[in-house]
């Protein structure tokens, strides 16, 4: 079963996260918050694919649902002020 510590691991070892935080109990269902600068200039659905590619076949395989909000640093802080 994976844990939500090793998903976040997965994550950050293929994309550069300035946060990130994965919750998640089951070991197939998690939501995550990826803050990134490789999001910035890109769509919600580019940000998300960027995630999608950093997992590669774990999300077929390990990973059931995956529920994200992805975030430019600068819309982390303004968020976060």
């Amino acid at each position: 079963m994976l844990s939500a510590q090793q998903l976040e691991s997965y994550i950050t070892q293929h994309l550069a996260c300035d946060y990130i935080k994965v919750l998640g109990e089951d070991g197939t269902h998690f939501e995550a918050v990826i803050v990134s600068p490789a999001f910035v200039g890109k769509s919600m659905v580019q940000q998300h694919q960027l995630v999608y590619s950093a997992l590669g076949d774990r999300m077929r395989a390990e990973i059931h649902a995956l529920s994200m909000k992805t975030l430019t640093p600068e819309a982390w802080q303004k968020q976060n002020g």
